[in-house]
């Protein structure tokens, strides 16, 4: 069985129900989801966060991208960018860049925002690109998948989405199936690669 590490942030919840969904994703298509999430940061000065979250999916390690067979990566919208967290935790990773340690696996993203426009699709592209430099191999939703042709909130090509219509976090019917979606496709990817 393949293990795909499903590694997020998530500041109010809507990151984490995607997470969770394409977990659902993963494990219908007969592989194991690892979930983590990255520690918060500080603009103000160095924080120092306990080893264990008090609650959630534990911290992220690099062991964890090294052992897994896949990896999906997912922020919220941050002025279409990644959330800082989940940059500093992806620039401590050029010990694993230089030895190649995820190179040849897939990676897929997913993301949430706030307002239609806020900048989903550059956020997902942007967490491509450390991928890329890591010699990853990039899944996205390609257009069979029906629910793409019918979302009107979240979901795009690039990834799974979700957007927080009216400050609501709850993810809706077509972002859940597409990140359903990314689960399954990632999984089975990521079989075939192994094989």
């Amino acid at each position: 069985m393949v293990e795909i590490l499903v590694l997020y942030y998530s500041r109010n919840g809507s990151t984490r129900q995607l997470a969770q969904h394409i977990a659902s994703g993963i494990e219908a298509a007969g592989g194991i989801a690892r979930m983590r999430t990255v520690q918060s940061v500080s603009a103000d000065h160095q924080q120092t966060a306990a080893p264990v979250p008090s609650e959630g999916d534990i911290y992220a390690e690099h062991q964890d991208l090294i052992e897994c067979d896949g990896l999906i990566l997912g922020s919220p919208t941050r002025f279409g960018n990644m959330a800082a967290a989940l940059k500093y935790f992806i620039d401590s990773t050029s010990t694993l860049w230089l030895k190649g340690s995820l190179e040849g696996k897939p990676a897929a993203v997913f993301t949430s925002t706030g307002s239609l426009h806020g900048g989903q699709e550059t956020t997902l592209t942007s967490m491509m690109l450390p991928l890329l430099h890591h010699g990853m191999l990039i899944v996205g939703l390609p257009y069979s998948e029906p629910a793409l042709h019918n979302t009107e909130s979240g979901g795009s090509p690039y990834g799974a989405t979700h957007w927080s219509h009216k400050q609501s976090t709850k993810v809706d019917k077509t972002e859940i199936q597409l990140a359903v979606a990314l689960g399954k496709r990632m999984t089975n990817i990521a079989k075939k690669l192994s094989s």
